[in-house]
């Protein structure tokens, strides 16, 4: 059966440099767990998502995310380019101004403006990390342990931990251990002086499938919660995905107990694919 489907670049206003995410639109249900699973490794991009009807008279839509490994809670770039497709393909929202998406974690609201932004959904799992945590996480990233200027875990679905390094140049001068990252999904992030971004963030996590993803709603929606204020501004764009040739830019804005989570998207393919059993 044919269904409708596109490819959405996220976190960049020029179309290629951000991260892209395939929508597959399927309004009425019926595509199985497994054909989701092998379509998402087939597209093998870090994440592919199925918009399907809400469960609930809350949400506009409910979304499911996969990698090309296993099936996510939650995930920043593919809840704004979902978003995105959904509302272009002619989505009209329950509540004007916001789009309410119905996923793993629950509900997730985007705001609708100069560009999409989410709230960032609660940390499942927060705090100190430990010691041999840490020594494992500087081994994989072949950094000594006092290079890392502190950790936390941001956990808001993907199993998030982060790290802060000295600066940007030491965040883009990491070349990990691949080999050794085993279950580890790893957040990296360095403050920069100067020009149009606060900080360089890079995202491991080999164990979904993917080495390093170009742009991560969900690592920088958990830097947000833990940093804005802090060591970063309350408002700043963060630049991620230079090491892999990608522009990203992901602005993050705190107000009050709320983190958002914007970045601009662009639909680079449109049409339709035909998934069987």
């Amino acid at each position: 059966m044919l269904r409708p489907f596109r490819q959405v670049d996220v976190f960049s206003e020029d179309p290629l440099c951000g991260n892209p995410v395939a929508v597959v639109h399927e309004e009425q249900g019926g595509i199985s767990d497994e054909q989701m699973a092998a379509f998402a490794r087939w597209t093998n991009l870090s994440e592919t998502t199925f918009l399907l009807p809400p469960t609930t008279d809350q949400a506009d839509y409910r979304l499911r995310i996969f990698t090309p490994d296993e099936e996510l809670p939650f995930a920043g770039h593919p809840t704004i380019g979902s978003a995105h497709a959904w509302l272009e393909a002619g989505g009209a929202p329950r509540s004007p101004g916001t789009v309410v998406q119905e996923c793993g974690v629950g509900l997730v609201t985007v705001r609708l403006g100069e560009r999409l932004a989410f709230a960032a959904p609660p940390l499942i799992r927060s705090g100190p990390v430990d010691s041999s945590d840490l020594t494992r996480i500087a081994r994989v990233l072949r950094v000594r342990e006092e290079e890392i200027l502190d950790s936390a875990w941001i956990d808001n679905g993907p199993g998030w931990i982060g790290v802060v390094l000295r600066d940007a140049d030491a965040v883009l001068a990491l070349q990990p251990d691949w080999a050794a990252f085993g279950d580890l999904k790893v957040g990296v992030v360095g403050p920069r002086e100067g020009g149009d971004t606060a900080c360089e963030v890079r995202a491991f996590c080999p164990g979904l499938g993917i080495t390093e993803d170009p742009v991560t709603g969900s690592l920088n929606a958990g830097l947000g919660q833990w940093l804005a204020g802090s060591l970063l501004p309350t408002s700043y764009v963060a630049a991620q995905g230079t090491a892999l040739g990608r522009a990203g830019r992901v602005h993050v804005e705190r107000d009050g107990d709320t983190v958002w989570v914007g970045g601009d998207a662009t639909t680079t393919i449109a049409g339709t694919v035909d998934l069987r059993e």
